[in-house]
């Protein structure tokens, strides 16, 4: 991916851009310096499997990646209920998740060297699919909670919860202040 390397990880992921407005709103309101400029990179994701090191796909990664893609169709599904993890990360929870947990199992299975968090979450039963929204903060100038985030995001989607979702790619995203953007996509069930 060019001669420049930078520091910062991979994460592939599933992007989910009905939420785009809104997660880039959020990026935009915390850490601009992680917007990115590429059209091509979605913020508003669940993540399957990361970090990665490295800033690029070497042809045997990305067959890898490929044939785990391949065995998993695209997949619906719905983004109704709010949640928060203990860390305070405000987060949207896809119902039904198998699909994200196929995904998740395969890559694993491909990659065991890079469990997902860096297996800072447990096994691989016990992680939870999820869209970050928000971070929970209760301070001085601001108040974010469930509630807000709620409300926000009821102000800035073009279609009130649920939505409706269809899973049908994923993207190997570059995550690294004034760096972030995808480097490859690869189609559910190998369609192209």
């Amino acid at each position: 991916m060019g001669e420049q390397r930078w520091a910062g990880h991979a994460v592939l992921q599933v992007p989910v851009p009905a939420l785009e407005r809104f997660v880039r709103a959020r990026t935009r309101h915390h850490d601009p310096a992680y917007l990115s400029p590429d059209p091509a990179h979605v913020h508003a994701h669940v993540t399957v499997l990361g970090p990665l090191p490295g800033d690029g796909v070497d042809a045997e990664t990305a067959a890898l990646v490929a044939k785990a893609v391949a065995a998993v169709a695209a997949f619906d599904y719905r983004l109704t209920r709010i949640a928060t993890f203990p860390d305070g990360i405000i987060h949207l929870v896809p119902e039904p998740d198998d699909g994200f947990r196929a995904l998740t199992a395969r890559l694993v299975e491909a990659f065991p060297q890079f469990p997902p968090y860096a297996g800072a979450f447990g096994s691989l039963e016990e992680l939870q699919p999820h869209l970050t929204l928000d971070l929970r903060t209760e301070g001085p100038g601001e108040v974010v909670t469930e509630e807000s985030t709620r409300a926000l995001l009821a102000t800035l989607l073009d279609h009130p919860l649920p939505l409706a979702c269809r899973a049908e790619r994923v993207d190997l995203a570059w995550y690294e202040q004034d760096h972030c953007c995808t480097l490859a996509s690869w189609p559910l069930g190998g369609r192209s």
